[in-house]
């Protein structure tokens, strides 16, 4: 199982993904999960991927592939005009891939499946992030919806739905998906560290920031004892719940 979070704020977008892919007492391997194409000054896109790891390396293989033989009747990601088109292509290759894996399976339900967000931004246009179905299909964050997850999502999206905020600097918003990312490797040890962080600013058409976080990350180990402990003292100054005849 993967984690994998992105956040569109005001002032640009931030994906964070663990990078396990097989968790066991003698068996564990770690892989990267975001994906990011670029032209400088014109375009710079990141795709973070969950589910069948073949799948999500077909997929991205395929988007590279494509890119280095585009044409104006078949443009790649990196010739799309929109980012409205550029998922309509990635969504497209993810339900291909699935379908050529799976033949004559439902696509959701296929061994073979797999969701991916997708975001950034091309010259002209404005910043975009989609999430986007096995089956083809995609969907797009919205004002009450300011944030996509994919993989193992709920034991960190509660820290998610509380404390976002589309205004927050970027340090901000890393330091709550480093609670929400904790409170799920604590869960489920099928995600773990390293985590990758990509970090892109609005309107900039760059690369951005890249950072990952290891499991001795002073900075992480941080958090994650200091927010076990705020919960305890927030949990031991809430009224006690009375019970009749206390």
């Amino acid at each position: 199982m993967s984690y994998c979070v992105a956040l569109k704020l005001t002032r640009g977008l931030i994906f964070m993904s663990d990078t396990l892919t097989n968790g066991g007492v003698d068996n564990i391997s770690c892989y990267p999960k975001t994906f990011s194409w670029g032209i400088p000054g014109n375009r710079q896109i990141f795709l973070a991927t969950a589910g069948n790891l073949a799948t999500t390396q077909a997929v991205v293989s395929t988007l590279s592939e494509q890119s280095k033989k585009s044409s104006e009747r078949n443009p790649s990601i990196l010739h799309a005009p929109t980012m409205f088109q550029v998922a309509r292509i990635v969504s497209r290759t993810l339900s291909e891939v699935i379908g050529s894996s799976a033949p004559g399976q439902q696509v959701a339900d296929s061994a073979f499946s797999a969701t991916m967000i997708l975001g950034g931004q091309i010259d002209g246009g404005e910043m975009r992030l989609y999430l986007i179905y096995p089956e083809g299909n995609f969907i797009e964050v919205s004002e009450s919806n300011p944030f996509f997850q994919i993989g193992e999502t709920k034991y960190g999206r509660p820290i998610l739905v509380r404390a976002f905020d589309a205004e927050m600097e970027f340090s901000d918003a890393i330091k709550l998906l480093m609670v929400s990312f904790d409170s799920t490797i604590k869960a489920n040890l099928s995600v773990g560290l390293p985590l990758d962080i990509r970090i892109y600013e609005k309107d900039s058409l760059q690369p951005g920031r890249e950072l990952t976080i290891a499991e001795d990350d002073p900075y992480y180990q941080m958090i994650s004892n200091a927010w076990g402990e705020a919960l305890k003292t927030s949990l031991s100054q809430l009224p006690n719940f009375a019970l009749d005849g206390d």
